[in-house]
């Protein structure tokens, strides 16, 4: 079956592309598919372990299986900060 993937941030600029058409098998994954894109798109490999997946705009887990004609969005580990308006203290907040 067929799905489209969209790169965002990083992991665009390290595929070299925003987005693919990819043939998949029935009953994928998103950690087997997440082992098939790193095989065919290697600049992506080391960020396999982070990366933050969505199918059809919902985030997925690993065990999720990918519906025909999906469109699936990898996203590179999100954080940010600001500083504590009472302390002047860094806040972090991490998502992923």
């Amino acid at each position: 079956m067929r799905v489209k993937l969209l790169f965002f941030a990083t992991l665009r600029d390290r595929a070299g592309t925003k987005s693919a058409e990819i043939e998949i098998p029935d009953n994928m994954t998103v950690r087997a598919l997440k082992t098939q894109v790193a095989r065919d798109y290697p600049g992506l490999s080391a960020s396999m372990g982070t990366m933050l997946i969505s199918i059809n705009h919902e985030y997925a887990f690993e065990d999720a299986l990918i519906p025909a004609n999906a469109e699936i969005a990898l996203f590179p580990p999100v954080s940010g900060g600001s500083l504590d308006s009472v302390t002047g203290d860094r806040m972090n907040i991490f998502i992923g």
